[in-house]
């Protein structure tokens, strides 16, 4: 049996009291912060959606640590619902979804079945790392092969909204391997599974 070699990253944005998004998907908030921004440009410019980078000047930057995509149709949704049907074109992109099929766009994997399956699969590929970018129900479903989280936790509290994970208590250790502080008082933090 082959050694798997890639990892399953939850790469997500955050309020302070752990919220990707408030409860009617509001995300704005957490976009404010410039000196954050830059520093996606440099380290994870492939977290960028296709459409924006152009006018961020990164059009044409590598894939630094990713070259596969999965998000839940809520995440997939507010892209589609402006007419961006593959935001992240630069990557290999899984959407979890019963409802949606190829015919909505023909880059993008919509998958309707098991997304542990899926991502087992992908992990004995060979490739660079698989960037889990939400929602909060497909974090919780990908727990146990989740292999690191990088956190983007801005300082901004929500008070409720959607959670970084939505499942029922399950307990999993991880360890703090990075921490990155910004003048704006937002953190860039990176834990592996302990």
């Amino acid at each position: 049996m082959r050694e798997q070699n890639r990892e399953l990253t939850y790469y997500i944005g955050t309020s302070l009291d752990g919220y990707i998004a408030g409860p009617n998907d509001e995300v704005e908030p957490l976009m404010a912060f410039a000196d954050v921004h830059e520093a996606i440009k440099e380290e994870w410019p492939e977290t960028v959606p296709t459409h924006i980078r152009p006018a961020l000047g990164i059009a044409d930057a590598p894939n630094t640590h990713f070259d596969t995509l999965l998000m839940g149709r809520r995440t997939y949704d507010p892209g589609l619902a402006v007419g961006v049907t593959s935001p992240y074109a630069h990557l290999e992109q899984y959407v979890f979804t019963r409802s949606l099929d190829a015919g909505t766009d023909k880059d993008v994997n919509f998958v309707a079945g098991d997304p542990l399956e899926l991502v087992r699969v992908l992990k004995a590929r060979e490739g660079k790392g698989i960037w889990l970018c939400g929602g909060a129900n497909l974090a919780s479903a990908l727990m146990s092969e989740i292999d690191q989280i990088i956190v983007k936790r801005y300082p901004v509290l929500f008070g409720g909204g959607i959670p970084m994970f939505a499942g029922a208590f399950a307990p999993a250790a991880f360890r703090l391997t990075g921490n990155r502080a910004f003048d704006s008082g937002a953190v860039i933090q990176t834990y592996r599974k302990a």
